[in-house]
């Protein structure tokens, strides 16, 4: 499956294109506030896109054939938290040299899209870490209200406070 936007182009990954997520993801800057540890290694970056990014709802977000980050509808059983019957949850980050351009903006309103006229989803629902200004700009952006307040544990066993928000068709 390929999704193009205006400036985008979102396809499944690749095994290529470990060295690139690895180049990405290291970044301390990036996997932590959305709730990964960074990569350590391409083999650790490539073991990500052969489990966690093989989803069917889960894409390389690519500008001029480019690696820019990662966008995905998660859907039961593979969601976060369990949101209900025609939900799904949308996740997405965005390499630290690209951000501030509306790139995860553009990316997430195309799998909004697909979610709605292509998947049957009536419901979207985003969570962001409290102090992730920049996750919950995005969000508002999209159209995203407020849902609820969660706690949960991070990769290295710590709690955090995240905020649950909710896009209906």
């Amino acid at each position: 499956m390929i999704i193009k936007t205006k400036n985008l182009c979102l396809r499944h990954w690749h095994k290529s294109d470990a060295e690139s997520l690895y180049n990405l993801a290291k970044n301390p800057n990036i996997g932590p506030v959305a709730g990964w540890p960074p990569h350590k290694s391409i083999d650790y970056s490539l073991n990500i896109i052969n489990t966690v990014f093989a989803r069917d709802e889960c894409y390389a977000v690519t500008k001029n054939d480019d690696l820019i980050g990662c966008a995905e509808l998660l859907i039961h059983p593979d969601t976060n938290h369990w949101w209900g019957e025609d939900s799904a949850e949308l996740g997405y980050w965005i390499g630290s040299q690209y951000q501030g351009r509306g790139y995860a903006s553009e990316a997430s309103k195309a799998l909004i899209s697909r979610a709605f006229n292509q998947l049957n989803i009536k419901r979207i629902f985003a969570t962001y870490k409290s102090e992730n200004i920049q996750s919950k700009r995005v969000l508002e952006k999209l159209g995203f209200e407020y849902y609820s307040q969660l706690n949960n544990i991070d990769y290295l066993n710590r709690p955090f406070r995240e905020i649950a928000v909710i896009l209906e068709k």
